[in-house]
């Protein structure tokens, strides 16, 4: 089994909740790929601490609303 990263993230909630936003929209607006919004879904990625402020910033909601930390 491999042991996923202790950053939690309800990036795709977030998507879903306004207005269903694909995950190349989200991409394309705060600079990376849908493989990267991917990857950050599925925490096989943990994103730069500036796109973790940018997807926030689309949700208008804090960082850590969006990305969280298990011990």
């Amino acid at each position: 089994m491999t042991k996923r990263p202790p950053i939690t993230n309800h990036v795709r909630e977030l998507r879903e909740k306004n207005g269903q936003m694909s995950q190349v929209t989200l991409g394309k607006t705060i600079g990376v790929t849908r493989q990267t919004i991917i990857a950050i879904e599925q925490g096989h990625y943990s994103p730069s601490l500036e796109t973790a402020f940018r997807i926030a910033r689309v949700f208008d909601v804090g960082v850590e609303d969006v990305f969280g930390w298990e011990e």
